[in-house]
């Protein structure tokens, strides 16, 4: 029995929640998304309530409800306030800016970066140093910080690179003679 899936998502005001078939459609005021459910696992929607049911007798339907309650609740938190991840350059010369639909790293290599932003993302550089990633569906924002701190991974020595603004890089010491 999965605890998680046993949790009731309670769906916000301006929340509209459609089942069609197989897919699901949240809608709300960050935009739309969309998900292919699994046809082991049934969705009740019921008083701006969604119930996650599934067979207790089949283990792979045990086993995506948890997985399916995390994301319909992703997408219904998504719609609502959206998600954000922050990330920092550290490192002389190291610079970031959008211009237009790319995002500009100056990263220390001998050309500038030129970073397409997906659709349906938002990339905002506060400072030169400050990029922050915003968008409604939570696995493309992880995504495309992920994409964006592989330019230039946090090295352990001097500690230069793309890192998440909470992220913690354990540092070495240098070679000695």
């Amino acid at each position: 029995m999965s605890r998680v899936a046993k949790n009731p998502i309670d769906i916000p005001a301006g929340v509209e929640v459609k089942i069609q078939g197989s897919s699901l459609l949240v809608k709300g005021s960050k935009g739309q998304l969309s998900h292919q459910l699994n046809p082991v696992v049934n969705l009740e929607i019921n008083d701006k309530v969604i119930y996650i049911k599934w067979n207790d007798a089949d283990k792979f339907a045990v086993s995506l409800a948890g997985t399916t309650r995390a994301v319909v609740n992703n997408m219904v938190t998504g719609v609502t306030s959206g998600y954000e991840k922050k990330l920092t350059l550290i490192g002389v010369g190291y610079r970031s800016q959008v211009k237009g639909k790319h995002l500009v790293l100056t990263l220390g290599y001998s050309h500038p970066i030129e970073y397409e932003i997906p659709e349906g993302i938002s990339i905002e550089t506060p400072s030169q140093t400050e990029i922050i990633v915003k968008g409604s569906d939570k696995q493309k924002v992880g995504q495309v910080a992920a994409e964006i701190r592989e330019f230039r991974i946090p090295e352990p020595y001097k500690g230069k690179g793309v890192r998440y603004t909470d992220e913690y890089v354990a540092r070495k010491e240098a070679k000695k003679k």
